[in-house]
């Protein structure tokens, strides 16, 4: 069911727009049907047929100096048929899940207000620290954020390992009371 197309001479005498106008007019029954041995359905391959005709209509001088326009467009449309399929596949298999599903996944960030509770939560912190008497700052400093054992810090400020204890305890209760 192909219809006639013009001759050569009449395809090289139209501009870029007009040739991809007869073109796909003159062939859009040969293309849809290259479309259609592919296994797709009728309105898939005339989906696909349009596609085709937005995409060259972008750059329509594509189709200059072309031996044959006919099997470039069907070859473009059996390829853009086949970029089709292969889309469907992995949305299908992308959204496959049920809701039940979806929901039992676990969220890898945080929820949004999280990170604001967290930046609270650290100014209390910072102010509780603050709080702190300067030996009993030192210590907690020392072990928390310098990683020190008491008994490195007891050599470090001089003191006994029962006053590292004592400031280390008394510093963790100050903060956690600050933080409840």
């Amino acid at each position: 069911m192909s219809s006639s197309s013009p001759s050569p001479l009449v395809w090289d005498n139209l501009d870029s727009n007009d040739l991809l106008n007869r073109a796909m007019e003159a062939h859009y029954a040969d293309i849809t049907n290259a479309v259609r041995r592919r296994g797709h359905p009728c309105s898939t391959a005339r989906d696909v047929v349009h596609d085709l005709y937005v995409k060259l209509a972008a750059k329509p001088d594509v189709l200059e100096n072309k031996r044959s326009i006919k099997a470039f467009l069907c070859r473009a449309a059996i390829n853009l048929g086949i970029d089709h399929q292969r889309r469907q596949t992995r949305e299908a298999r992308l959204f496959s899940g049920t809701e039940r599903e979806a929901l039992s996944v676990a969220s890898v960030g945080g929820a949004p207000d999280q990170s604001l509770e967290i930046e609270a939560r650290l100014a209390t912190l910072r102010e509780a620290i603050a709080e702190l008497p300067e030996r009993r700052r030192a210590v907690f400093i020392l072990h928390r954020l310098h990683h020190l054992t008491p008994d490195q810090i007891c050599v470090k400020l001089n003191i006994s390992r029962n006053m590292v204890d004592r400031h280390l305890r008394r510093a963790f209760a100050h903060c956690l009371d600050r933080l409840l």
